[in-house]
């Protein structure tokens, strides 16, 4: 769900199919959105309620959301202010895409592995596709 039409420049996507409970769900698509740059240090996330009813979940959900953020240092809290994308988000944005892409590899190592794909054609395949996303200059 794009949260644009509240004035914030967020994008997060809720499913019963995840298996994670629903405030780590949010938790990992506010750091999503930071990872991708989608979110900057000093960027205002939406209030509690607001979030709440745009997600279609508690405010309790999201309360708890935003706790686990703030113990972690993704967002800072400001009384009567509002909740912002805390100043380390620079070093959680490299830290959280390495991890992000880490999973993604693990993934299609496993994939790989389970398809009787030796290293050298893993390799080859990646190769091809790269040279296909990242033309050369």
């Amino acid at each position: 769900m794009c949260l644009e039409d509240w004035g914030f420049k967020l994008q997060i996507d809720l499913s019963s199919d995840d298996g994670r409970p629903i405030y780590r769900q949010i938790v990992s698509q506010i750091k999503y959105n930071i990872a991708a740059g989608v979110l900057s240090p000093g960027d205002e996330l939406p209030g509690i309620r607001p979030l709440a009813e745009q997600l279609l979940v508690t405010p309790n959900t999201i309360v708890k959301a935003y706790g686990k953020l703030e113990v972690e240092g993704v967002i800072v809290k400001r009384h009567g202010a509002g909740t912002f994308v805390s100043e380390q988000a620079a070093s959680i944005r490299k830290a959280e895409r390495d991890r992000l892409v880490a999973e993604r590899v693990d993934a299609l190592l496993s994939e790989a592995k389970l398809l009787g794909i030796d290293f050298e054609s893993l390799i080859n395949v990646i190769e091809r596709r790269a040279k296909q996303v990242y033309p050369s200059k």
